[in-house]
């Protein structure tokens, strides 16, 4: 699992370094459609709206064990109601997908609140939740985190005390473990 995150990650990575110095940002959400013509992918995120990507032989697709270039389309196809996190450049319509990250369906859940503990050794960041109590998350090695100042992996997060963040997670043998995490 380590060898394919990192994989992943260094396929990401080298694929964002052709565009020189773009942003990198992170989005998650529920495959709705996927254009093989058009070469594009629409996720619908957690707040209700439906981002559209551009995908092309570059973009990585992260699954389970493996990494994949070129082909977001062959591989989503027929899986509609995917939760996924995309990496992506550009704004508007004009994002393109560097990265696309299975976390499978019926999977992903969303926790939102303000952080009030970090602990760095242990990578757990816990957050007071909208409903008042407390959550403690598990940060992936392969999560991405979403903030103002682009797309950073979760082993490069520092977490700060009253950050605002929706944290999309997945119940692992017991623990909240942290895929995505988005600051707002």
């Amino acid at each position: 699992m380590r060898r394919a995150a990192f994989s992943f990650l260094l396929v990401v990575a080298v694929a964002t370094a052709v565009p020189a110095l773009a942003l990198q940002h992170a989005t998650e959400g529920v495959v709705t459609r996927v254009d093989s013509a058009g070469k594009k992918i629409a996720v619908k995120t957690a707040d209700g709206t439906e981002e559209v990507f551009k995908f092309t032989g570059k973009t990585a697709v992260h699954a389970g064990e493996g990494v994949k270039t070129g082909a977001v389309d062959t591989y989503l196809a027929g899986k509609e109601g995917t939760h996924v996190v995309v990496h992506y450049t550009g704004e508007g319509g004009e994002k393109t997908a560097v990265g696309v990250e299975d976390l499978g369906k019926d999977t992903v859940k969303v926790g939102k609140g303000t952080i009030t503990g970090v602990d760095k050794a242990g990578h757990t960041v816990t957050v007071k939740t909208e409903e008042g109590s407390e959550e403690t998350y598990h940060i992936a090695k392969d999560a991405a985190v979403d903030t103002e100042h682009g797309a950073v992996k979760g082993t490069e997060y520092t977490a700060k005390k009253g950050e605002k963040v929706s944290v999309h997670y997945t119940d692992e043998a017991g623990k909240k473990v942290a895929h995505f995490i988005k600051h707002f």
